[in-house]
């Protein structure tokens, strides 16, 4: 796993404030990443079931293919034989003009049996170069304009949505965010232009807050038109400026307390850290697993929907008791919690992590990992009590624990540590 991570987590002397576990737990991650990495995809495609068309119909697969060929009368026809050849249906095309040749974009449907390797060797012996080919399922069938609009508006109601929709656009991909003041020190974000700049298989965008988003796809380099997308998305979410989806929850906890859920930004930035004044040193100390006298310095990070989302907890008079926040790592997701100190051991820190959890589903991770330290009971417990696989690290007191989303959610859906939800 890359270790150029988003420099504005980096607090004092170049240590980074929720990614230095990495030093620590590298090796875990490493093992995690190559199970559920983002390498180009090979021939041997069998572990993933094959979709069918009708029952009694024979199965058939879908794939999705790039290659370029060259800008010429017949290349595309070519192609096109090629695969009538091979009993492939073309579903859809696009084509991203480029200046030598033409990268053409395939949804494609063939028989079971026809394996990757197959389709890419037909396509080179017809003039293809540069041939990418990987599974494709029932949601690659929506047509592109529909697919974009789509995320614009997922993006336009919700901040938190970009990096989300920037990776469903543009595929696999590692997203990065560099904000041009690190909060603590640390190296300043390095300056692009207004309009972006793309590198082959890396672009990077003007943030709308002044930074640096940096996406990176290794396997296959961006196109000109996937450039001019995702600047889009990025140009309309800078135009509508900082905004939290609305709404609450209001629950029951089991000792009759009553607590409003609700989403968080850095609008709270003054309530949060007046909660982290009224936490114990050994709180803080398990939340930020180092030095906490100046924790409450990370908060704005942490509150920015750029990074991912919080949940706050706060009691009838409005004072913010609990922080629950789904942070994106490049292309992991972390989850983290704290609590008040009064108000621990009430369900709290269940009700928000199965929420975060959740959200995390939504959002199509593959898992949600937590680090803490291997004395915090409670984080363990709330954990386990989600009711998927977890995995265990943990090396010089740092646990980190990874649960996999790929099972039913238990706990996580409904009601979570006993809490009621009443009318909103």
């Amino acid at each position: 796993m890359s270790r150029d991570i988003s420099d504005v987590t980096r607090a004092q002397h170049g240590r980074t404030v929720h990614h230095w576990r990495r030093d620590i737990t590298a090796a875990f991650h490493t093992w995690w990443t190559r199970r559920h990495g983002h390498a180009p995809p090979t021939g041997d495609t069998s572990a993933r079931p094959l979709p069918t068309e009708q029952a009694g119909v024979r199965e058939r697969a879908l794939w999705r293919m790039r290659t370029t060929v060259k800008d010429e009368p017949g290349s595309l026809a070519a192609l096109c034989i090629a695969l009538a050849g091979q009993q492939v249906d073309i579903l859809s095309l696009q084509t991203h003009p480029l200046a030598e040749g033409t990268v053409d974009e395939f949804l494609l449907r063939a028989p079971g049996e026809l394996a990757a390797d197959d389709i890419a060797r037909a396509i080179t012996q017809a003039g293809g170069t540069g041939t990418w080919i990987e599974r494709a399922d029932a949601h690659d069938l929506v047509d592109a304009p529909t697919r974009v609009l789509g995320l614009a508006t997922r993006t336009a109601l919700d901040a938190a949505e970009l990096p989300l929709a920037l990776r469903q656009l543009l595929g696999r991909c590692t997203i990065r965010s560099l904000p041009a003041a690190p909060t603590g020190g640390g190296r300043v974000s390095e300056g692009v232009p207004v309009e972006g700049a793309l590198e082959d298989t890396v672009m990077r965008l003007r943030a709308p807050e002044g930074g640096v988003i940096t996406v990176e796809r290794p396997y296959l380099p961006f196109t000109p038109t996937e450039f001019a997308r995702a600047r889009a998305l990025v140009e309309l979410d800078a135009r509508l400026g900082p905004r939290v989806p609305r709404g609450q929850d209001v629950l029951t906890l089991p000792a009759g307390n009553a607590i409003t859920v609700r989403r968080a930004g850095t609008d709270d930035l003054e309530a949060a850290t007046a909660m982290h004044e009224r936490c114990s040193a050994r709180t803080l100390s398990l939340r930020y697993h180092g030095p906490v006298g100046d924790a409450h310095r990370y908060l704005h990070h942490l509150l920015s929907p750029r990074f991912g989302r919080t949940l706050a907890v706060q009691t009838a008079s409005g004072r913010i008791v609990g922080l629950g926040h789904l942070l994106w790592d490049g292309d992991e997701t972390e989850v983290a919690l704290l609590v008040e100190d009064e108000w621990q051991r009430r369900g709290i820190g269940s009700e928000l992590l199965g929420r975060l959890v959740t959200m995390a589903v939504e959002a199509g991770s593959e898992s949600v990992y937590a680090v803490t330290q291997s004395s915090n009971t409670g984080m363990v417990a709330a954990m386990r009590g989600l009711g998927v696989p977890l995995d265990y690290q943990i090396e010089e007191g740092t646990l980190v624990i990874t649960a996999r989303l790929d099972s039913p959610l238990g706990a996580a859906e409904g009601t979570v540590g006993g809490a009621r939800a009443e009318a909103p």
